[in-house]
């Protein structure tokens, strides 16, 4: 078993930033491939990003890529999400999710945050 708690969230005004950070504990959580999912009010959660369990290789949705970074760091059993140059759009309640490999569905993750609210205001 895996705990994910995520952090960081709030309110920020357009082109302004934000880094999410999520620690997890319990089962060898560095094992895992880590990734960032998304959810709008009405609207299906959404991938935003993956990394690796060596944090080398990460992965991101075309248009989330060159504003956001994943990174993570084992020894703090941490995986963070900076968010720059944030636009009204991304507002929305933001999960971490702990999985085996680095996809874009929500179904191949199997442990998860409880979110964390983001809110960009125009």
């Amino acid at each position: 078993q895996v705990q994910l708690v995520e952090s960081g969230g709030g309110l920020v005004q357009t082109g302004g930033s934000l880094r999410l950070s999520c620690v997890g504990s319990g089962r060898t959580a560095s094992w895992y491939v880590m990734g960032w999912f998304r959810q709008a009010p009405g609207k299906e959660r959404e991938f935003v990003a993956a990394i690796s369990g060596s944090g080398t290789t990460p992965y991101y949705v075309d248009s989330m890529k060159g504003r956001f970074t994943i990174s993570r760091d084992n020894a703090k059993n941490t995986v963070y999400l900076q968010m720059n140059s944030l636009k009204p759009e991304d507002t929305a309640v933001y999960y971490c999710a702990a999985g085996t490999a680095p996809t874009a569905w929500v179904k191949d993750y199997q442990y998860w945050g409880q979110g964390a609210q983001v809110t960009v205001s125009s």
